[in-house]
């Protein structure tokens, strides 16, 4: 079986958990048998079994996938909607059925790209919360979308609680406004708690960038580039006193993953995500952003890390991610082949 995988943002413009998950799934993939291969717009020889789209694929390219019998699966990230309220997302749903049931705006709605989670062969995602996105505002039943988790690189998973002995605690990601860099580095100093920033920003001219270097004073709050290297990254992370995420918008949030599996604390915001994923086992912000409350929280953790147990949570590998998709793949392609024969059958 060959899988086609296609991504709307080059990874030479973007980095972060996408090209990660991609990068990841692939290899994984491979190493199960299945052929993988970057969907080639200009190759009009190309073939393939199931198309893989990481995002939101326009609705135009399934429907010309699927008329050539070729199932289209979409991996769409709800990093803000899946950490709503479920009466947010039924107040979302109500809303999104009245547009598309409109007689006009056919453009717009194209454009909103919500049909597409409707017309697709199957929908997947890391997390019920999610999924609960999906049958709340965009009418998907629970067993039309398949909950496939991220996995961690067997470096992470066999590493163990290391020395803890640094001083620091550690926020891994990328330096930019949706990880609330900022609010947590004005946090850091308020509350004289040592924290190693290690990520960089999209870009060096990027404003936020900006603002959050002239925060970084090499005593409570300290700056490291991003550490491509997975075994330089396990060694930052087993020195580490414990770890923390501020982030606005996440959904499984690897590098929580990676300090729980290298044996740390977790300090993390108080979301669906993070409850799903980590429950009683973490710490919490009391809310998003800078607070005399989260200042306390933050010096509580600090103290506290030392002695605190990492989260006894479920990780996996990318190969338990690697055999559910190729689960998923399986089923679509058997259920877009049978429709395809049957409108041939029924044309001739």
């Amino acid at each position: 079986m060959k899988i086609l995988f296609n991504c709307p943002l080059p990874f030479a413009l973007a980095h972060g958990g996408m090209q990660t998950q991609i990068e990841q799934t692939s290899a994984a993939l491979i190493a199960l048998g299945l052929e993988v291969e970057p969907l080639r717009w200009w190759d009009e020889q190309q073939r393939g079994d199931v198309i893989h789209y990481f995002g939101v694929a326009p609705v135009e390219q399934i429907r010309l996938a699927q008329a050539k019998g070729l199932p289209l699966v979409m991996t769409n990230l709800f990093t803000a909607a899946c950490n709503r309220s479920e009466s947010q997302l039924r107040r979302q749903g109500r809303f999104v059925r009245a547009i598309l049931k409109l007689p006009f705006g056919h453009g717009l709605k194209q454009q909103l790209a919500w049909p597409s989670f409707r017309e697709c062969d199957a929908n997947v995602v890391g997390l019920e919360c999610e999924r609960r996105v999906l049958e709340l505002v965009h009418d998907r039943p629970r067993e039309q979308v398949d909950v496939v988790p991220l996995g961690l690189a067997p470096i992470f998973l066999e590493a163990g609680r290391g020395t803890r002995s640094a001083d620091f605690l550690l926020c891994a990601g990328t330096i930019t406004r949706r990880k609330n860099c900022v609010a947590l580095a004005r946090l850091a100093r308020a509350a004289q708690t040592p924290i190693l920033f290690v990520g960089k920003p999209y870009a060096e001219s990027d404003s936020y960038w900006q603002e959050f270097s002239r925060l970084v004073d090499g005593r409570w709050v300290r700056h490291q580039p991003h550490v491509a290297d997975p075994a330089a990254m396990v060694a930052l992370l087993q020195q580490a006193r414990g770890a923390v995420v501020l982030s606005d918008y996440e959904n499984w949030c690897l590098s929580a993953h990676e300090a729980a599996a290298c044996g740390l604390p977790v300090l993390l915001p108080d979301q669906n995500w993070s409850r799903e994923r980590f429950g009683g086992q973490a710490h919490y912000f009391e809310r998003i952003g800078f607070s005399p409350r989260n200042v306390e929280i933050l010096k509580q953790f600090y103290a506290a890390a030392p002695s605190l147990p990492a989260p006894a949570i479920q990780l996996f590998t990318w190969a338990d991610a690697a055999r559910r998709l190729k689960t998923t793949y399986e089923r679509v392609a058997k259920a877009r082949a049978d429709l395809f024969s049957c409108a041939r059958q029924a044309t001739c």
